[in-house]
């Protein structure tokens, strides 16, 4: 009669083997459980050369870990990048920031407590709006503000279609900011916008139908992301599904990198749950200074008598619709209406008022 050990006399070992041997790569692209990454030898190599990619899974030691377009990781198994091939991601590097969104702005609901990690270690988020069909929507730009300076990440404005409308009312709203921005018609050269984004992570997004798909295959011709058209009521159908790092194209006569940049798919909500209600004024640095003179623990909110944003405001120190946006967003951050109220500014002057998100 055969005896089978017991459990007690075969002891497991908690020791996980280090991975000495690990190569370090950039997640460029995430489908169903599976990564596609570029190996940093390959990534700062030679300027223009094509890319090698590897595919990737996550090991299981990872646990519950997210991995996420622009996350720095560690690879280990066949990282050939042969047909074929595939390898496992073993480690992720501390991330330098991490931009979030919710469904929601409503941390009481699924949807608000559901952060949702856009892109990881990006070094400026550039703000896709378009200047007409569809009209600019500054309610979605102040969303993406707050997010990017909670992520610490820089915010750029690319203004699109600017051969069908001028950006003097949009860049009159946020002028006490000194907000970065640059100006693209169809036949522009796109020169300013390289230079801005030359050796940088750079996050695009954008309202679908501003533009977004058809810069990115402008400025990366091998992309070929996925282009459509604004339908007859002003909104634009989504194109990009899913979000994607592709390395820009060298300089002619540059050596320098020349940056990457990660299109996300057309987004038609930013919530701001996961921001405390403290942080949102840091979107809005051209209100700060007005809250010295306010009360311990003031809300600033419009029935705070003694809030000092008010006279702020009516000394012309700021932009009265500045104002309406931030405590717009504090009240859709508490749960007290519709984040996408009808209180939306679509655009200095613009009627068919939807909401902030659309």
């Amino acid at each position: 009669m055969r005896v089978r050990p017991g459990k007690s006399s075969r002891p497991r070992t908690r020791t996980r083997p280090q991975h000495a041997d690990a190569v370090d790569g950039f997640v460029i692209a995430v489908d169903r459980g599976r990564y596609t990454c570029v190996l940093s030898g390959a990534e700062r190599g030679v300027v223009g050369a094509e890319l090698p990619t590897v595919t990737a899974m996550r090991a299981r030691e990872l646990g519950r870990k997210s991995v996420v377009v622009g996350d720095r990781v560690s690879l280990v198994g066949d990282t050939s990048g042969a047909e074929g091939a595939l390898a496992r991601i073993v480690r992720i590097a501390e991330r330098r920031s991490v931009l979030r969104r919710t469904a929601d702005d409503d941390e009481t609901t699924a949807e608000g407590r559901l952060e949702r990690v856009v892109v990881a270690n990006a070094d400026q988020l550039v703000i896709v709006s378009a200047l007409a069909d569809p009209p600019p929507r500054t309610g979605f730009i102040d969303r993406c503000l707050v997010a990017a300076y909670d992520a610490d990440v820089e915010p750029l404005l690319c203004l699109t279609k600017a051969d069908l409308a001028g950006p003097e009312e949009v860049l009159g709203y946020y002028t006490e900011l000194e907000l970065p921005y640059v100006l693209n018609r169809p036949d522009s050269d796109l020169d300013a916008l390289r230079s801005l984004l030359s050796g940088k992570v750079s996050v695009l997004v954008g309202h679908s139908g501003v533009g977004k798909s058809t810069l990115v295959n402008r400025l990366v011709p091998d992309a070929l992301r996925a282009v459509g058209v604004v339908s007859a009521i002003g909104r634009g159908r989504h194109t990009s599904t899913s979000a994607v790092a592709l390395r820009l194209p060298p300089v002619p006569g540059v050596d320098t990198d020349p940056g990457w940049i990660i299109d996300t798919p057309g987004i038609r909500s930013f919530g701001l749950a996961h921001v405390s209600a403290d942080s949102l004024l840091h979107g809005f640095p051209d209100l700060v200074e007005g809250t010295v003179d306010c009360p311990p623990n003031c809300p600033h909110t419009a029935d705070e008598a003694e809030c000092g944003l008010d006279a702020w405001v009516a000394a012309g120190k700021a932009d009265p619709r500045r104002l309406a946006s931030y405590r717009r967003l504090l009240a859709s951050r508490a749960g007290e209406g519709d984040s996408r109220g009808d209180s939306d500014q679509r655009g200095p002057g613009e009627g068919d008022r939807r909401g902030p998100d659309e």
